[in-house]
């Protein structure tokens, strides 16, 4: 980014009285604000205006602020993301960091307060931009390298090999791969694959999980029927095995 334009700082939050304070006082310091009011129009924002910062509600209409945050992480494992909640429990701000919060402020919290965890969070990010990023536990970062089995994905070139040879992956579909590699030897249910990888809304039903499954297990399994890598867990949904047990 050009550092002559505004900062830009997206807030999340579905309470208009919040969200429109918030804009006015992140306004008079400087940033660009922009506001969404639910998870689902969140995801679209991030993606088309390319923030500096994210404050993000957890208790949001359509898809909740943890989701939002697991999706965005999928991309993006530097965003720098403040999550601004009415949940403020130990275990809650738990959960918020281990699925990849920066910070994390419970309400009612102090603006004052608020507007510098804001401005260190953005002072941190500048100073890291242009670093290629390290590995996360999940040991995927942007444009790496994974290997598992006989099988390698490029994640930079959206290629892979196989036993079926050299694939062209789309980018859902290496999304869908790095969704299953950060949670590899945990089971994912469906729902949970859809809400992440697809941003869908609860409670939608959809065979697309499957059909992307049966498509990977294509590129990546040496028998498609018998896969070793891609487990379905009846009534569970599915399991990524790395090794192959």
């Amino acid at each position: 980014m050009n550092r002559s334009e505004k900062q830009r700082v997206l807030v999340i939050e579905d309470e208009a009285h919040i969200a429109e304070g918030l804009k006015l006082n992140l306004a008079l310091k400087g940033y660009s604000v922009r506001i969404v009011p639910d998870g689902i129009s969140a995801l679209k924002e991030w993606k088309e205006w390319h923030p500096d910062l994210i404050v993000l509600d957890i208790m949001l209409p359509g898809i909740d602020g943890l989701t939002v945050l697991r999706n965005i992480r999928l991309e993006d494992r530097n965003i720098p993301i403040l999550i601004l909640s009415a949940k403020g429990d130990s275990e809650d701000k738990v959960k918020g960091f281990s699925d990849g919060a920066d910070d994390y402020l419970s309400k009612p919290f102090n603006l004052e307060e608020f507007l510098l965890r804001v401005e260190r969070l953005l002072f941190r990010a500048a100073q890291h931009q242009g670093r290629s990023p390290a590995g996360g536990e999940d040991g995927v970062a942007n444009d790496t390298v994974y290997t598992f089995g006989s099988n390698r994905i490029d994640f930079s070139t959206l290629t892979a090999y196989g036993p079926a040879g050299k694939i062209n992956l789309t980018e859902q579909e290496a999304r869908l791969l790095k969704l299953f590699i950060s949670h590899r030897g945990i089971p994912i249910s469906r729902k949970k694959l859809l809400e992440i990888g697809w941003g869908y809304a609860h409670g939608t039903e959809s065979r697309t999980v499957d059909n992307f499954v049966v498509r990977l297990r294509k590129y990546f399994e040496k028998d498609p029927k018998k896969p070793l890598h891609f487990k379905s867990l009846r009534s569970v949904g599915y399991l990524f095995d790395p090794d192959g047990e």
